[in-house]
């Protein structure tokens, strides 16, 4: 029973084109809702059982509301889309607590170090993680036709919240990335003349452009090393480079650097931000390079700014 219901939210997530990390999310969530109610199918079940799962989240398992809204969307699509059962009205879940937290900065020596101790492809995606403001998962999902050196821009696809956007290429990023591509090209020229060089495409473009799998603009920018099976076609193709790969290399890296500091890859991002506005650049501009939906999301950086009660002289400082 579990393994059909969990099938069932795949086909009904790849018919809406959700992404993948989307899917993992939701299959996962689904999963543990259906440990937790037992040898029931959720198709019995109603709203009690979902806001007792809820709200067990927050006051057993103390998540972060974040992760309690993740949970709860899960549950919603579940019901509305696979079950055909919509949940309407208020759960009456009890919430996570939500709070403000001020994101981690770093500056610019400490990036210079952290990137310094870095190298090959994941020296070049945290390049573009600070220089650009990407998010990791944006960054290696790069297509070569996305990357434009001649205008200095980066144009990204399916963002969070499937939004597209258009965001800088810093200059000191051409270089590397140029020999970079090359490298890249050779190779995809080497697999293709073997019958290889497939990428998957996204959505329904393999059925409408069968022939753009192996095209060099469809290309990743960050090809992976292996190839794989695509879950949603059975064909075999390759991957981009793998998120977590940097992840290790960025961890790797903060600690050769003797950083005190939480850093992460998103920490690039933040950094990104939090620079630009120090560097007295207009707040919606800096909107729209992340992609933030809202100016309120990216009204948070003003609060790592050195102004406000951060910029007033300490009367220690006076003696």
């Amino acid at each position: 029973m579990r393994d059909g219901l969990l099938a069932a939210v795949r086909r009904a997530i790849r018919v809406r084109h959700y992404s993948r990390r989307t899917e993992q999310a939701y299959v996962r969530w689904v999963r543990r809702y259906v440990r937790a109610v037992g040898v029931r199918h959720p198709a019995q079940l109603g709203q009690e059982e979902i806001r007792r799962f809820l709200t067990d989240l927050a006051e057993r398992g103390r998540v972060s509301a974040a992760t309690q809204n993740q949970a709860a969307a899960a549950l919603l699509f579940l019901y509305r889309h696979v079950l055909e059962r919509p949940v309407v009205g208020d759960l009456g879940i009890v919430r996570a607590r939500r709070s403000l937290h001020v994101p981690v900065v770093l500056t610019p020596e400490e990036v210079r170090r952290v990137l310094a101790a870095m190298s090959g492809v994941n020296r070049l995606v945290a390049g573009l993680l600070y220089g650009s403001g990407l998010r990791v998962g944006e960054a290696v999902a790069l297509r070569v036709k996305d990357v434009d050196p001649v205008r200095g821009e980066i144009r990204v696809r399916e963002g969070k919240g499937r939004r597209d956007r258009v965001t800088m290429l810093a200059r000191s990023s051409v270089a590397p990335l140029t020999v970079h591509l090359d490298r890249v090209r050779a190779r995809w020229e080497t697999e293709g003349a073997a019958g290889g060089g497939g990428v998957p495409l996204p959505g329904a473009l393999h059925r409408k452009l069968p022939g753009s799998t192996t095209d060099w603009a469809w290309q990743w920018v960050f090809p992976g090393t292996h190839r794989h099976r695509d879950p949603a076609t059975g064909r075999v193709f390759r991957w981009h480079w793998h998120v977590t790969a940097v992840q290790r290399a960025v961890r790797a890296a903060v600690r050769f650097a003797n950083l005190t500091k939480r850093a992460s890859c998103h920490t690039f991002r933040h950094s990104f931000a939090t620079h630009l506005l120090e560097a007295g650049y207009d707040i919606r501009t800096v909107q729209e390079l992340l992609g933030h939906r809202d100016v309120r999301t990216t009204m948070i950086y003003t609060h790592v700014l050195n102004r406000g009660g951060l910029g007033v002289r300490s009367p220690l400082d006076s003696w």
